[in-house]
Order: structure tokens, then C-alpha cells, then sequence
């Protein structure tokens, strides 16, 4: 009820068009009591009572009515349609601005394949039951009302025995709705399920092919597929157990028509007209009474895919901006992380990824943070833009507590090259220019030269108009995280973080890249560096040693070479090795 309560305005913001749906519905349920009564009138009074003048008329009103039901349905059928697909696009755009308003915490805990199923096969589920299943539902429990409410003039004996069904078809539907919820819930888990393991499997294809485990992951995806094969034949099974019971009901109708009509005609207690005129209400009986089981099916279906839609969708947003955010002034550049402590589940017990974390960044300056696998340090980074918000401990950004800061703002202030690179399926120059409004051609060049990104992208066929491939397919590892580093350039922001950027490229590159930075900007931006190979932060002005989460060693290169402890000892074995 709550998943209905909430998904209900977005009904009834089209509700006129519902109205308007329901009164052709009417008109067309009208016009359909007409048929059958002129069926008997013909008996009446052109076959038993010989005035065939008025058949031309009986006809003419017939075809009149079939030609006008159809229109209007096709009308009323493009109608539903129509607001079924407004009401999708309200919901998916809804969510979809729900997905960008989480946080990291929510993506880490949600798979991939949960949300794409949430997006796709559960919308469709919606729309599906928005635009037919719904007004059939109601056309068709207005079509029984009316039936019985016409037959029951005519005769209510055989109304009486006609509807006599009706007990067992409700109780058959209760129980068969029952038993599709569990069975629809396994349906859009194991969906869920097959949508995750096709994505990591495209995704992760040259790893695949790189290792041979073709034959491996097509076994693994065959017993995924079996396990939605075998939710779905579950509920067709549910589904099916119920479909006997509901066609029985339907073909008892006209043996009982046949059988007590004929027998209460045969008493003289009804006409053969009567008796005539009730068979073409038949198939008004007849019709709901099959379509109850699809009903039923369509109805618990969407009901389950609307119940894992609101589940996404009531999932609080951990980090948001304050109500009354404090403007962050550029005046000077500062950043301060007092006593930081982090870990990512906080509600459970266990040891932090950071522990008292407290430094000081001033503007101008290079911060140059190194570790072992694990550390910590691109944990620390992602606290500065709240992607994470500290367990303990305060980080400011101009003397402005980052969670009094307005997170579009604070954002916005910081760019970021990430350790995972992560490019569109556009072109170079798009992808370069992601994060500039207004993009201006000299900028984006510029940043792709400060990137040495610049003469490789002249190199290729079509320059900056280059569509790359999917997740940059196509490019080389360091050809991405020079074109992710001229990205985070291109905004000019006032804080630069640089996460293990030049990993893949020779050091004569990241020397390039190095000089170049030095001289990008009005002196006031801080630079993070976030690097395993040594020679990226040896010109920082204070390095950073994380062990374990916590700080170990602080200083310049030489203050940390002085001290002959792990900066020293990784710095000698990688000069070394070079």
C-alpha cells in the first residue's frame, strides 16, 4: 500500500485523461448492449413476425454500433497508451535523478544489475498494467456488472444460474494472486541477477578471453539463465494451476444457457427471443470471466515491480547539502582535515580505513600523499568532496566545514583525475570538455597540452572529433589518464586531485606533465597527488605516508630521506629499479 500511495500522483496528474478513458469506456459498454437486444428484436419481429421491411434497419443500427466501438476503442486504446508512456517517462526521469542525488555508500552496497532491472524490465512491467491491463481490468468488471444488470431483466432464474460461477472465480483469483507475489519476487530477483552477470561478462570480455574462460563464464551464465527459466516456469506454473479452474467457470456459461434456457423455454417461462438476446450477453459474461487470470498475473506483476521501484526510491540520501549552506569564499585557498577518522560501514564495529588524519593544505601548494595498496589514500580524497562524510573529526575548506558547504559548490571547487579511468563513448573533445559549461576550444586544447594529451589526439584520424570506444576502448592506459587528467584541468579548479594519474605513462611523459602543472594556474590552487611511483611527488611541498589508515611519516622529500623510514627505503628501490 505504501509503494501504491507513493506511485499514485503520478497517475493522477493525468487524471482527466482516466475520466475521459472511463466515459468511452461506458459509451462503449452501451453500445454494446445494443447488439444482442437488436438480435432479439430481429427474431421478434422479422422472424417470427414477418416485418422484413425492418431488417435493413436492424443491420444498419448493428453496423453502426460495430464501426463506432471500433473507432472509439482504437481512440480510447491510443489514449491509455499515450498516458501510460507519461507516466513511465515521469517515474524513470524521477529515478533517474534519484540514482544522481546517492551517495558512493549506496552505489557500493547496490549492484549494477539491481538498478538496470529497476530501469527497465520493472518500468515496463508499470507501463504495461498502466496501459491495458488497467482499463481492461475495470472495462471488464463494468462489462460483467452490466450484463448481469441486463440479463436479470430479461431473466432472473437464468441470471441467477449464469453468475453462479462468480464465488469460485473470486476465491480462484484471491489464491492465485496470493501465490504469484513470492513468485514475481523471485522472477525480478534472478532478473536482477542475469542483468549483473551479462553486464560484468561484456564488461570484463578481455579478461575473459585473456584467462580462456570462455567455456567457464558461459557455464556460470548458463546457470544464471536456468534460474530465471526456472523463476518465470514458477510462476507460469502458479499461473496455470488457477487457468482451469477460471476456464471451466467460462465454458459452463452456454451449457447452462443451453441446458437451463432451453428448459425454461421449453416451460414457457421465458420467449425464445429472451432466451436468444441472453446468449449474445453471453460472451459479456464470458470474456471477463477468461481474462480474470491475465488480470490477476499483470495486476501482482507490476504490484511487485512498483514495490522494488519504491524500495530504491525510499532509500535515504546519507550526504546532502545543509539546509542553510555557508558560502565558501575564494579569497584565499585553505583545506584542513582535524582528527579525521573514517570507516565505511559506521554502523558496524570494526577497524577504520583512516584513523586521525590532521594536515593542513595552503594555497599554492603540493601535496604529495603515498602508501601501500590499501592505505587509505584515495579514501582521503574522496572526504574532501563529501563522497563519504567522516566518521570523526572535521575537514574545512577555508575555514568552512565541508558539511555547512552547499555540495553542488564545494564540488565544484575540486576536480578530480581518478585512479579508475572512466570515458564516454564521444568524442575526445566531449569527453575532455565533460566538466566545463560553455566549453571554449582554446581551454580544452590547452588543458590536453598541459595533459601532453594534445599531439597524440592530432595524431588520430579525426583529431578531437574522435569518437573513443566504450569505457575508452580503444585507447591505451595512458592515453586515457591523460585525457581523464586534461578533463579535471579543463575546470580550472581551485583544488586538483590527481589520483595515481600517471601510472601508466614513461616518466619522460610525467616529467612533461609535472612541468606543465607547475605552471597551470594563478598560484593559488593545491595540487593532491596521490601516487605509488615516487617521482610524481618528490617536488611536493609536504608528503604525506600513510600506513594502515594513519599518517606515519610527514615532510619534503628530503625531510622524509632524512628519516630513513618507508619513504626512504621505497624511493631507493624504485630509483633503483629504474
Amino acid at each position: 500500500m505504501r509503494a501504491l500511495k507513493w506511485a499514485l500522483p503520478y497517475a493522477l496528474e493525468f487524471k482527466w485523461r482516466y475520466v475521459l478513458g472511463q466515459i468511452i469506456s461506458l459509451i462503449n459498454i452501451g453500445i454494446m448492449l445494443i447488439n444482442p437486444f437488436i438480435a432479439g428484436m430481429i427474431v421478434v419481429n422479422v422472424i417470427e413476425g414477418g416485418q422484413s421491411e425492418r431488417l435493413p434497419m436492424y443491420l444498419g443500427i448493428m453496423i453502426a454500433a460495430t464501426i463506432y466501438r471500433s473507432v472509439t476503442r482504437y481512440g480510447m486504446v491510443l489514449l491509455y497508451e499515450s498516458t501510460a508512456m507519461d507516466v513511465l517517462f515521469n517515474l524513470r526521469r524521477d529515478v533517474y535523478h534519484k540514482l544522481h542525488s546517492q551517495n558512493f555508500h549506496w552505489f557500493d552496497k547496490n549492484r549494477v544489475g539491481d538498478i538496470m532491472s529497476r530501469m527497465t524490465g520493472d518500468m515496463e512491467a508499470i507501463r504495461h498494467f498502466v496501459a491495458w491491463s488497467f482499463y481492461t481490468m475495470i472495462e471488464n468488471f463494468i462489462l460483467y456488472v452490466a450484463a448481469v444488470v441486463v440479463m436479470a431483466t430479461i431473466s432472473i432464474p437464468l441470471t441467477i444460474a449464469l453468475i453462479a460461477t462468480t464465488p469460485v472465480l473470486v476465491y480462484a483469483a484471491a489464491k492465485q494472486s496470493k501465490d504469484l507475489k513470492p513468485a514475481f519476487h523471485q522472477v525480478r530477483e534472478q532478473f536482477s541477477t542475469l542483468n549483473s552477470t551479462t553486464g560484468e561478462n561484456i564488461g570484463g570480455n578481455r579478461v575473459v578471453k585473456a584467462f580462456t574462460k570462455e567455456e567457464y563464464e558461459i557455464e556460470k551464465f548458463g546457470q544464471v539463465n536456468q534460474a530465471f527459466f526456472d523463476s518465470n516456469m514458477g510462476a507460469a506454473k502458479v499461473r496455470v494451476k488457477y487457468f482451469p479452474i477460471m476456464e471451466t467457470c467460462a465454458a459452463l456459461l452456454p451449457w447452462i444457457l443451453l441446458l437451463f434456457g432451453g428448459l425454461l423455454v421449453i416451460w414457457g417461462q421465458i420467449e425464445l427471443w429472451q432466451m436468444i438476446t441472453l446468449s449474445g450477453y453471453l460472451w459479456m459474461l464470458n470474456n471477463p470471466t477468461r481474462m480474470i487470470n491475465m488480470g490477476v498475473s499483470d495486476l501482482q506483476n507490476a504490484a511487485t515491480s512498483l514495490e522494488k521501484i519504491f524500495d530504491m526510491m525510499r532509500q535515504e540520501i546519507e550526504i546532502t547539502s545543509p539546509e542553510s549552506p555557508k558560502p565558501i569564499t575564494r579569497e584565499k585557498n585553505l583545506i584542513s582535515f582535524k582528527d579525521v577518522s573514517f570507516k565505511y560501514n559506521k554502523y558496524e564495529s570494526g577497524s577504520y580505513t583512516l584513523k586521525d588524519i590532521t594536515f593542513e593544505a595552503k594555497e599554492g601548494q603540493t601535496i604529495g600523499i603515498v602508501g601501500g595498496t590499501g592505505s587509505g589514500k584515495t579514501t582521503l580524497m574522496y572526504l574532501l568532496g563529501r563522497f563519504y562524510d567522516a566518521t570523526k573529526g572535521d575537514i574545512f575548506v577555508n575555514n568552512i566545514n565541508v558539511k555547512d558547504c552547499k555540495l553542488i559548490e564545494l564540488r565544484n571547487g575540486i576536480a578530480y583525475a581518478m585512479q579508475d579511468v572512466f570515458l564516454y563513448s564521444d568524442s575526445v573533445y566531449e569527453n575532455i570538455a565533460f566538466g566545463v559549461q560553455d566549453a571554449d576550444n582554446a581551454d580544452i586544447i590547452n588543458a590536453s597540452k598541459i595533459a601532453d594529451a594534445d599531439s597524440f589526439i592530432n595524431e588520430m584520424e579525426e583529431g578531437y572529433d574522435t569518437i573513443v570506444g566504450e569505457r575508452g576502448v580503444g585507447l591505451s592506459g595512458g592515453q586515457k589518464q591523460r585525457i581523464s587528467l586534461a578533463r579535471a584541468v579543463a575546470t580550472n579548479p581551485s583544488v586538483l586531485i590527481l589520483d595515481d594519474v600517471t601510472s601508466a605513462v614513461d616518466t619522460e611523459t610525467e616529467f612533461r606533465i609535472q612541468s606543465a602543472l607547475k605552471n597551470f594556474g594563478d598560484g593559488k590552487r593545491i595540487t593532491f597527488i596521490v601516487a605509488h611511483r615516487l617521482s610524481s611527488v618528490k617536488h611536493a611541498d609536504q608528503i604525506l605516508v600513510l600506513t594502515n589508515g594513519e599518517i606515519t611519516e610527514r615532510g619534503t622529500h628530503e625531510e622524509l630521506m632524512t628519516l630513513g623510514g618507508y619513504y626512504c627505503t621505497l624511493y631507493n628501490e624504485q630509483k633503483g629499479g629504474a
